[in-house]
């Protein structure tokens, strides 16, 4: 491994929650005066592959955007790409199920923690949103 990739994921998980941290690589940063978007991409690895069945690749689901915590006074997006495969042996799209966002919601579960503590609600609108 590179010393560039290595400070990357130490630095991954420093700055993403966990699950995130551990689960997906970052594929891409755009950042302008007032938002930083970073795409993530899920790791080819099936969480919970079942003994005697074969898997194939079956591409990406469209790209869930999740708000987290700002980050030197910008709005940082999460675009978050998760895979999807094939149970060649059964027939069936599976794919790995992760817990990113607070429910009814599009922030990270941390940032919603945050928002519903320091304002009493999650705010759908306004600068911290």
């Amino acid at each position: 491994m590179s010393t560039e990739l290595a400070l990357l994921q130490e630095f991954s998980k420093l700055f993403f929650p966990k699950e995130i941290a551990d689960n997906f690589i970052i594929t891409k940063v755009d950042s302008t005066k007032e938002d930083v978007v970073i795409t993530l991409e899920e790791k080819n690895v099936i969480r919970q592959n079942e003994d005697g069945h074969t898997y194939s690749n079956n591409g990406f689901y469209e790209a869930s955007p999740i708000r987290d915590f700002p980050l030197r006074e910008r709005k940082v997006t999460l675009l978050v790409k998760r895979r999807r495969w094939i149970d060649t042996t059964e027939g069936k799209s599976i794919s790995n199920d992760y817990e990113l966002a607070a429910k009814g919601t599009r922030h990270s579960v941390e940032f919603a923690a945050f928002l519903k503590e320091a304002l009493g609600q999650i705010p759908d609108y306004g600068p911290l949103s």
